[in-house]
C-alpha cells in the first residue's frame, strides 16, 4: 500500500508528462489548443491527487476522470500534429506516454475494486 499520492508511479509519471508538454509547448502560437493541452494535461495529476486523498469510492470516480483527461489529451495531441501546432515525432511519444498512463489508472482503478 502506499502512504500518499506523491508515492504513486503514475501520479508521478502524470506530472512529468505535464512539465513535458509545458516544454513542447512552449513555443506554440495556438493559444486556446495550447491552454486546453496544458489544462488537460494538468488534470491528469490533479484527479489523481485529489481523489487518493479523498479515499474511498470518490478515489476510484477521480481515477476514471483522469482517465477521460488523458483521452482528451491524446485528441489534442492528434489535432497539434495535424495543424502542425506540435511535430509528429513529438506527438508520437506523448501520446504514447498518455497511453501508458491510462493503461496505469485502469490497473490502480481495477485493483481499488477488489
Amino acid at each position: 500500500m502506499y502512504q500518499s499520492f506523491e508515492e504513486l508511479e503514475v501520479w508521478k509519471r502524470a506530472c512529468q508528462l505535464a512539465v513535458r508538454l509545458y516544454g513542447c509547448l512552449r513555443e506554440c502560437r495556438d493559444f486556446g489548443l495550447k491552454n486546453q493541452m496544458q489544462r488537460a494535461a494538468v488534470s491528469i495529476a490533479a484527479n489523481i491527487a485529489e481523489g487518493s486523498e479523498r479515499g474511498g469510492k470518490d478515489f476510484g470516480r477521480f481515477l476514471s476522470i483522469a482517465l477521460g483527461s488523458a483521452a482528451e489529451l491524446r485528441t489534442q495531441l492528434y489535432i497539434a500534429a495535424r495543424t502542425g501546432a506540435l511535430a509528429n515525432d513529438t506527438v508520437a511519444e506523448l501520446a504514447d506516454e498518455a497511453k501508458q498512463i491510462s493503461r496505469m489508472l485502469f490497473a490502480l482503478a481495477q485493483s481499488l475494486k477488489k
